[in-house]
């Protein structure tokens, strides 16, 4: 197992004509949130069956793979990070924690972000004191921002939704759609594997204010007749 093998088996398996179609998908076009972002095509089964292929490769390659400039590849070395950390003990785990956040401009589109941040940041976290999500979510950054609400899937899981609720409230104004979207299905995902008293006792607070966007996305699954009670501000 080597950075070229990878590198290679990923190059193989490239379709330019899918490139170019996840570009457009991902929005990597001037201005867009993925500005620049290159695709080799590749779909991500198949980038999962080459990071498992591949899992013990040292962290240095890791984050090696982590600097390219190609999405899978990218994507690759996150899933074999995913992987190392699940199988790790706590000092493994922490060096693991401690280079993904080392990296977040590297983790630099949704897809990324929301396939790994609830299992290394959140993992990691999950016992231990928060407040590196509430830096994570006061950051600047798209991509951190969205690390910090996807990172506590890990705590919804576990039937502990308190910094969910958190750092929703956080990013309550942010103005960017894919903020929005976030914040919304992780409420969701509270009322739906924890507790809809909790995700309700947030949404009477705010839904009225808050956006359009994330209030669907977290009344989605509700019944149709609370989910018009909230739509039309009759709560």
């Amino acid at each position: 197992m080597t950075l070229i093998s990878i590198r290679t088996d990923l190059k193989k398996l490239s379709n330019p004509q899918k490139a170019k179609d996840l570009q457009r998908f991902f929005k990597t076009g001037k201005g867009e949130y993925a500005e620049g972002d290159l695709f080799l095509g590749v779909v991500v089964p198949n980038i999962r069956r080459i990071a498992k292929a591949n899992k013990d490769l040292d962290l240095k390659s890791v984050e090696t793979l982590l600097h390219s400039k190609y999405h899978e590849e990218r994507m690759a070395a996150l899933f074999i990070l995913v992987m190392q950390f699940q199988k790790g003990d706590d000092s493994i785990k922490k060096e693991i924690f401690e280079l993904y956040l080392q990296n977040t401009k590297f983790i630099n589109n949704w897809d990324l972000v929301d396939l790994t941040a609830g299992h290394i940041v959140g993992g990691y976290l999950f016992d231990k004191p928060k407040e590196m999500l509430y830096k994570l979510a006061r950051s600047k950054d798209l991509w951190e921002k969205r690390i910090s609400i996807l990172s506590t899937f890990y705590f919804i899981m576990n039937k502990k939704p308190e910094e969910t609720i958190k750092i929703a409230a956080i990013l309550l104004n942010d103005r960017h759609d894919l903020i929005h979207k976030a914040v919304g299905w992780m409420l969701r995902e509270v009322g739906k594997r924890c507790s809809q008293e909790v995700e309700e006792e947030f949404l009477k607070k705010h839904y009225k204010t808050m956006p359009r966007t994330m209030l669907r996305y977290a009344i989605e699954i509700f019944p149709e007749k609370l989910r018009r009670k909230y739509i039309e501000g009759l709560i």
